[in-house]
């Protein structure tokens, strides 16, 4: 019983120790933050901090930890990373404004160094994410980030949503156990072989041992009624019920739920229809594309030269893509492959059975002969796609979207190349931060209509961030 009891306790302390690691690294960072942006403003000649400064930090490492409570991030289980960046933008600005509205209520704006709360706001902004990342890394590793949920679902789906849950972490709900929707079997081997009520019975006794709260129901295909009625059945032992609707392929990010006269309904907004969105989204390109490149621009220069002295000219290859509404353009890349790379493609493939077999499922090649030496390096590092900002520049292109296609791929796109081709494609993507060039093509194509359908500038600026990992610690483009 002792040993029993131990267990339960460590199982119920392990999510406060993570809630209060989340809590302390915030303040620290917070700390951490406000001492550089003090050094620097000695640095700049601005002078040390006043006594109403150094007071300050107390009341903004409070609000900062506050308001990012109120908004759920605290410990956050079951925000992904779109959702997790949009509070925490949400958190900055709110504290940014209860700090504003605190310095004109005690009159002490004046007092405030305006380029202090700059740099520790922006800086708050940027690091915040990567910060927490880290931490829920170190917790994960020793086992503190997670609580532990029941799946109850069909034996197939049911191991789908294990294995996307295992795969995706960082939403930190830990399956314990898979209950069969007829209540006849359970994925745990002390509860195999018991009735009905006997198998719904330990179940509970499960997930009060592991201290779990939460129940997932994904049943596509029950009925209304019965559904309902485990549901029902589950909200006696659960707190949190979460139902996984049929509706695959057509809710996104942005559903909201609605209330019709006592009736459930769902709203599915699709913000690529917005046209404010798309000229946010457009904003955004040119801003980051002009700060961009003009930092990388000796970069581009070393690498043009590299191809020019490795292969003569043209140093950058131009080919037909579609565009936005099927429109073709012309995608610039640094070249890679030796001239004539088209015909000799032909000839490869007529002439060896796997390579035309490996080409139908990826389109493309892992061992192209046609590649060069330093082209094979621009493709191991996606650099080759740097003179694309100049399509996103021209409109053609945009920083993050579905895959430029080429128009023999058409055909295989299917039904949903209308909703690909709603907006520009993309330097990067879904299908370069998960699959990379691994994912089959069929897979690509899903990635895609996934965005068009799931857009947010939230996602973008994710994307963006996973491309410069993927970049840095993935060398398996080719």
């Amino acid at each position: 019983m002792q040993v029993t009891n131990t267990r339960r306790w460590q199982r119920k302390s392990k999510p406060r120790l993570a809630l209060a690691a989340l809590v302390v690294s915030d303040v620290l960072l917070v700390l951490l933050v406000w001492w550089i942006a003090s050094v620097l403003q000695g640095i700049w000649g601005r002078g040390p901090l006043s006594g109403m400064s150094i007071a300050t930090m107390v009341p903004l490492a409070v609000g900062w930890v506050g308001v990012r409570a109120l908004l759920g991030m605290y410990p956050g289980y079951g925000l992904d990373s779109v959702e997790q960046l949009r509070r925490h933008t949400y958190s900055v600005f709110a504290v940014l404004a209860i700090l504003a509205i605190f310095a004109m209520a005690f009159q002490v704006g004046d007092l405030l160094s305006r380029l202090l709360l700059g740099l520790v706001f922006l800086s708050l902004l940027v690091l915040a994410p990567f910060a927490r990342h880290l931490v829920k890394c170190a917790l994960k590793k020793i086992s503190w980030w997670g609580k532990p949920v029941v799946v109850l679902s069909y034996r197939e789906t049911g191991a789908s949503v294990v294995n996307l849950l295992e795969e995706r972490w960082e939403l930190g709900y830990d399956p314990i156990a898979i209950l069969d929707y007829r209540l006849d079997e359970v994925a745990a081997g002390s509860l195999e072989g018991m009735n009905s009520q006997q198998v719904w019975a330990g179940v509970v006794d499960l997930a009060r041992e592991h201290c779990a709260d939460t129940a997932i129901f994904a049943m596509p295909h029950t009925r209304r009624e019965q559904l309902a009625e485990l549901v029902s059945l589950a909200s006696l032992s659960f707190r949190h019920v979460m139902v996984v609707p049929n509706l695959g392929g057509i809710t996104n990010s942005a559903v909201v739920a609605r209330n019709l006269a006592g009736t459930f309904a769902v709203e599915i907004k699709f913000n690529l229809l917005d046209t404010w969105a798309l000229r946010t989204k457009r904003a955004v390109d040119l801003v980051a594309t002009v700060v961009g490149g003009t930092l990388i621009l000796p970069l581009l220069l070393v690498l043009a030269l590299l191809v020019y002295l490795e292969s003569g000219r043209p140093v950058l290859y131009k080919d037909q893509r579609m565009g936005k509404d099927g429109k073709a353009f012309s995608c610039m890349k640094f070249r890679t492959m030796v001239s004539e790379a088209e015909t000799l493609l032909e000839t490869i493939l007529e002439e060896d059975a796997r390579f035309k077999e490996e080409y139908l499922k990826y389109h493309k090649l892992r061992n192209d002969p046609r590649v060069t030496r330093i082209g094979r390096f621009l493709r191991e590092t996606s650099l080759d796609e740097l003179p694309q900002l100049w399509n996103v520049l021209r409109g053609e292109m945009s920083l993050v979207g579905p895959r430029p296609y080429l128009p023999r791929e058409s055909k295989d796109i299917g039904v949903t190349q209308s909703e690909i081709l709603r907006v520009p494609p993309g330097i990067t993507g879904h299908w370069q931060v998960a699959g990379r060039n691994h994912a089959f093509f069929s897979e690509r194509v899903q990635m895609d209509t996934y965005y068009v359908r799931d857009w947010s500038i939230w996602l973008d600026i994710v994307l963006l961030a996973r491309t410069a990992k993927t970049l840095l610690l993935d060398r398996g483009a080719y």
